[in-house]
């Protein structure tokens, strides 16, 4: 199938205009962020998709390769209420989501107070969550889903917009709780964050270890993020990208639609939330490009992200050294 091939449906004036103004707007908040964070532009984009379609994101790659500061920085370029948290072992749901303490006023009458945690903001930074307890990440997780928190029975919802970009070290480290399926699911993306190459690196030494630093300013709001999010919902889908992401997830499911040579490299597969989150990050991927509807491009282009937390790889596809990025590329095979 070429990747070339018009697939837009017809747009209206009135929409047309909104996803031109739209992506002027987003092409200056990828130049602000741009100027802080070097040669991450991959992942830059990849984060601010996450953000337009509504989801949360999870960040991947060793320490020191800027992921704390892209999400303090997408925080100040999108002018939202962010918070930080660092997840240790030691860290209990209440620390994240809050707890009821028990007052006393001036008459002498008791009762309850709910004292809000840092999971009452816009966009929310969970460093280093596989270092958190079971326990606490399935608290954290479960606010992620619902928008709300439950404490002492009585529900608190969460400010709009709500995201969380968590950050994660590697699994064969030391000291880690590896994120269970299930909550995997939860990221509409795996960010795998790499080294820069040796220009942007280059940059970034002279730009950062100088007497000035270039820093982050806003150029966008929440109310225009909110606005954004309703955008990339009514941007049209044409039927061959449908089919084609479709076409995709089921083969990555071991059954009927999976290829012979695939299927004894894939444990379990992609669930049709994997489908959801694939549409809803193309329509979001070409809104930021400015264009009118998504193709076959954005499919492949997101494949990776999307895909490679909701798969899992069998004893043999380890043995043989298949990796998952190799099983996705097979899968994407017939798309190309």
């Amino acid at each position: 199938m070429s990747t070339t091939e018009s697939v837009a449906p017809s747009v209206g004036a009135d929409l047309a205009r909104e996803i031109e103004a739209l992506g002027a707007r987003l092409a200056a908040v990828r130049q602000r962020i741009g100027r802080v964070i070097f040669g991450q532009a991959e992942v830059i984009d990849q984060a601010l998709i996450t953000l337009l379609a509504g989801g949360h994101a999870l960040l991947i790659g060793v320490p020191g390769l800027a992921k704390t500061r892209l999400v303090e920085t997408l925080g100040t370029v999108l002018d939202l209420d962010d918070k930080r948290v660092q997840c240790t072992p030691d860290l209990m749901p209440a620390d994240i989501i809050g707890s009821e303490v028990l007052e006393e006023n001036e008459t002498g009458r008791r009762g309850f107070r709910f004292i809000p945690g840092p999971v009452f903001c816009q966009l929310l930074m969970a460093d280093e969550i596989n270092r958190a307890s079971p326990r606490t990440q399935s608290a954290l997780l479960q606010a992620m889903q619902e928008g709300r928190v439950s404490v002492a029975g009585q529900y608190h919802p969460l400010p709009k917009p709500f995201h969380v970009l968590a950050t994660q070290n590697p699994l064969e480290q030391e000291g880690t709780y590896p994120l269970p399926e299930a909550q995997l699911d939860r990221f509409l993306l795996q960010i795998d964050v790499g080294y820069p190459d040796i220009e942007a690196e280059r940059r970034m030494l002279i730009a950062t270890t100088g007497i000035a630093e270039e820093s982050a300013a806003p150029v966008f709001n929440a109310a225009e993020l909110l606005a954004a999010q309703r955008l990339v919902r009514r941007v049209p889908v044409g039927d061959s990208v449908v089919e084609a992401i479709l076409a995709l997830v089921r083969s990555g499911r071991p059954g009927g639609d999976t290829p012979d040579a695939t299927r004894q490299h894939i444990a379990w597969g992609p669930g049709p939330r994997a489908s959801q989150a694939l549409m809803l990050a193309a329509r979001a991927r070409s809104l930021l490009d400015g264009r009118l509807a998504p193709s076959i491009d954005d499919v492949l282009a997101l494949a990776h992200p999307v895909l490679r937390h909701r798969m899992a790889l069998t004893f043999t596809a380890r043995a043989d050294g298949v990796s998952m990025a190799q099983v996705i590329d097979r899968l994407l095979d017939p798309l190309r």
